[in-house]
């Protein structure tokens, strides 16, 4: 039987050496569209739906200051646009511009090729698996900050 206190060390320290690896992987795709891994981590965000700010951090994982940031730097590029919010007269939505989509699509081909080479050292079904309980871990840890 595993120890919980050692799974909880050796996971977090394989999170966060996933974390930079794929801020790296991040940071060289997202090059060629002129974006920090950061600025196409929050574009990413808001390209099925515009978000507001407070949004973006909590699907994202990140400060509602630093997305605040990366938002004001993307409208400064004209990637994004902020709008009124029917729901929240002071908190705007952050919308993706006609310009902000063909940024991401720039780092589609790179993307989907790091993809495919991934995909060709790790299974499939090892993948998915790893993704589920990667998820299963982020629920329950946000469970516990509930606590």
């Amino acid at each position: 039987m595993s120890d919980p206190q050692q799974l909880l060390s050796d996971s977090a320290l394989t999170a966060f050496r996933l974390n930079g690896q794929f801020l790296a992987v991040a940071e060289a795709l997202a090059a060629p569209a002129g974006l920090t891994a950061t600025r196409w981590q929050v574009l990413g965000a808001v390209l099925s739906e515009p978000l507001s700010v407070s949004d973006i951090a909590r699907e994202m994982g990140i400060t509602r200051q630093s997305v605040q940031r990366t938002a004001d730097l993307l409208a400064e590029q004209g990637l994004v646009t902020f709008r009124d919010n029917p729901a929240h007269r002071r908190a705007k939505l952050v919308e993706v511009t006609d310009a902000g989509l063909s940024a991401v699509r720039l780092i589609n081909p790179g993307h989907r090729d790091m993809a495919r080479r991934l995909s060709e050292l790790i299974d499939e079904t090892t993948w998915a698996t790893a993704l589920s309980g990667l998820q299963e871990l982020s629920e329950a840890l946000q469970k516990l900050d509930r606590l």
